[in-house]
């Protein structure tokens, strides 16, 4: 049985001996979120050592990777750094209770996305609804077993599992995607690329989508009801322009933004690939492209107009064309092949 509070606090030297050792055994220093090839990892948090050491046991021999927290300050600790598949959290513990832990959780974007089972000796209706308020997803009763245990866990992990790899597939191809709670504008998940993404160009990390990102989507919304093609949103930073995208509801009340990032660099590197250009006349195709005269062009890239327009006669030749709208058009064309959502 689980003990009460009172006794946890008030006594049991011993006990809370036993939890420290689990604790520091079974909590490597190595990041794991660099270690998911062979395993997925757990977060148990309970403060009762003989819990730890069945659930442990089970879940290590089920091939998961194990981590333990003995109060609610790790647990929110070691859920940031190590980022776990899935938290089995206990519901009453001393100090800081499970559902504070959880609601920690889910106001973290970092942490959002993880499914919480609670584990709990509390079964009145009201303490079991307050779990799921809190962000749990499911809940085992005590006393603790661990084949029911292991059997949750795959129901949820497996949804879990599946919005991982795609999530990873997206970045893989430089896609970046978070999930933003439309009522308050909260960052319910984000992708790694996503998070860089948007430290890099909104400055320091926030649990909310930053402001321009939130009036957007809340302008888009009504666009959908109407099925109309909802307008993207591009945030530029010198030659560096964000954008995004609204993918798809992701719940009753989130939705799931694609973002990109598009440089000028990569495009006309790209061109330059593509269309067997110089690096210069590249450029020059790419502010035709962006609708400059060659006067503009010339004071961009510090030439004259004369020397712009050499080029660009250059450029015609390799193009096979023979008016700035028909180079124009036949760039723009590639360039969506590589960056649609790219816009001249």
């Amino acid at each position: 049985m689980h003990p009460s509070n009172s006794e946890v606090m008030s006594g049991r030297p011993v006990q809370r001996q036993i939890a420290a050792q689990i604790e520091t055994r079974h909590n490597p220093s190595r990041d794991l979120r660099l270690d998911r090839a062979n395993s997925e990892v757990v977060l148990i948090v309970d403060d009762v050592p003989d819990n730890l050491s069945v659930l442990h046991d089970a879940l290590d021999e089920s091939g998961y990777t194990v981590l333990v927290a003995t109060h609610g300050e790790a647990a929110l600790q070691r859920a940031a750094q190590a980022l776990p598949d899935i938290v089995l959290l206990d519901a009453v513990m001393p100090g800081m209770d499970g559902f504070e832990v959880a609601r920690r959780l889910k106001s973290n974007a970092l942490t959002a996305h993880i499914p919480i089972i609670f584990m709990t000796g509390l079964t009145e209706t009201e303490h079991l609804v307050a779990a799921l308020e809190a962000g749990g997803v499911d809940y085992v009763t005590k006393p603790i077993k661990p084949k029911e245990v292991l059997a949750r866990m795959n129901v949820h992990m497996a949804g879990a599992r599946q919005a991982r790899q795609t999530r990873s597939a997206l970045d893989a191809f430089g896609y970046a995607s978070i999930t933003v709670r439309a009522s308050d504008g909260r960052l319910m998940w984000q992708t790694p690329l996503a998070r860089e993404l948007l430290q890099s160009f909104f400055g320091a990390a926030s649990p909310n989508a930053p402001d321009a990102v939130q009036t957007w989507l809340r302008h888009q919304l009504p666009l959908l009801v109407e099925n109309t093609e909802p307008p993207r949103l591009a945030i530029e930073q010198g030659a560096r322009r964000l954008t995004f995208r609204l993918h798809q509801q992701a719940g009753d009340d989130d939705w799931l933004i694609v973002m990109r990032e598009v440089s000028d660099a990569s495009i006309i590197e790209a061109m330059s690939l593509s269309f067997k250009l110089t690096a210069r006349e590249a450029e020059v195709l790419y502010w035709v492209v962006k609708g400059k005269i060659n006067r503009d062009i010339g004071d961009i890239l510090g030439t004259s107009p004369m020397t712009v327009k050499k080029h660009l006669e250059r450029v015609f030749a390799k193009l096979g064309v023979e008016t700035r709208t028909a180079a124009a058009g036949m760039a723009m064309n590639r360039i969506r092949q590589f960056h649609p959502q790219f816009e001249g």
